[in-house]
């Protein structure tokens, strides 16, 4: 018995949301502990979080036809593109998971650096600088594998990337200006967004 195509494309669909239901659960409900005085903060992350936000309301606003693929392709790869969507926004979830929690009372929303600061190189840190915006990058391509037209998700993309490369640059600032030389040796063995690359 054979499975109708609209099933995998619709499956994906289902995954992504819930997806990102567990995404915003992972901020909303994660251990709070006490927070910590804030010593500094770099206030151009704020440029990076909206760019990123823009990137995500891209991705939703051009989409193509519900359930229908990316771009004309095979019955099979279709097939093998909603699992890998499915794959995607699942690893993505797990991660920004891992990252906050490993983080603790240093998370927050915009770059900032608080009394104790510690640089935090475990967990997800072992594999790539920045995970969450690993995760982020995550969700943002897996909602535009499920539901953007191939060229929104471009877009999308690169609004994200430059987003992205904003913040990096100031939450780096403040580490460099804190840890120094224990920063680069960490900056020079880890990569800071995407695993083996940069």
């Amino acid at each position: 018995m054979t499975i109708h195509l609209e099933f995998w494309p619709t499956l994906a669909f289902v995954v992504v949301m819930l997806s990102w239901f567990a995404f915003v659960i992972a901020f909303l409900v994660r251990h709070k502990p006490p927070s910590a005085p804030e010593s500094k903060r770099e206030r151009a992350s704020i440029l990076g979080i909206a760019l990123q936000g823009a990137g995500y309301a891209i991705v939703w606003s051009i989409r193509r036809a519900w359930f229908g693929p990316i771009v004309s392709v095979s019955d099979s790869v279709e097939i093998v593109l909603a699992i890998l969507t499915m794959a995607v926004a699942i690893a993505s979830v797990w991660l920004v998971s891992a990252a906050v929690r490993t983080l603790g009372k240093q998370w927050s929303l915009a770059a900032r650096l608080v009394e104790g600061h510690k640089l935090v190189t475990e967990g997800p840190y072992s594999v790539v600088r920045n995970p969450i915006y690993t995760g982020m990058f995550g969700m943002l391509l897996a909602s535009g594998l499920a539901v953007s037209h191939w060229l929104g998700l471009l877009i999308a993309i690169a609004v994200f990337a430059v987003g992205t490369f904003i913040r990096v640059r100031s939450e780096e600032k403040l580490l460099r200006g804190a840890f120094g030389a224990e920063f680069e040796a960490y900056a020079r063995k880890v990569p800071a967004v995407i695993p083996f690359l940069i």
